[in-house]
């Protein structure tokens, strides 16, 4: 990462949260989403415990969390890209503004992900 003179405000990045099945399937968006640079950054936790209601009934599973760096303008693509590759019917895809944050990294989060 390098250091830029113009800075990104950061109300223009956001942390994108989604649940995966498994790690393999979240490495597998996360290569996509890099490779579109639609995402700067994507971090996963492999082990999360989600409790839930589905279809009536109260469901337990084991799954990966993807922390998805991204901005504000590349939302849209980065939302229907997850949309359209997820392997769940409802994929938990949730944005939310990064109100602040080192501001070297918020310049190579700018700079990583194309908005066209």
């Amino acid at each position: 990462m390098k250091n830029t003179d113009s800075p990104v405000s950061s109300p223009e990045l956001l942390l994108v949260l989604c649940t995966c099945p498994d790690e393999d399937s979240a490495r597998k968006l996360a290569g996509t989403l890099l490779g579109k640079r639609l995402a700067a950054c994507v971090t996963i936790s492999s082990t999360i415990q989600s409790v839930y209601r589905w279809q009536g009934r109260i469901q337990e599973d084991r799954e990966a969390l993807m922390m998805i760096k991204t901005t504000k303008a590349g939302w849209a693509r980065l939302e229907q890209a997850l949309i359209e590759l997820h392997p769940y019917d409802v994929p938990e895809i949730i944005a939310t503004p990064i109100v602040a944050g080192s501001q070297n990294y918020l310049n190579w989060v700018g700079e990583n992900v194309c908005t066209d």
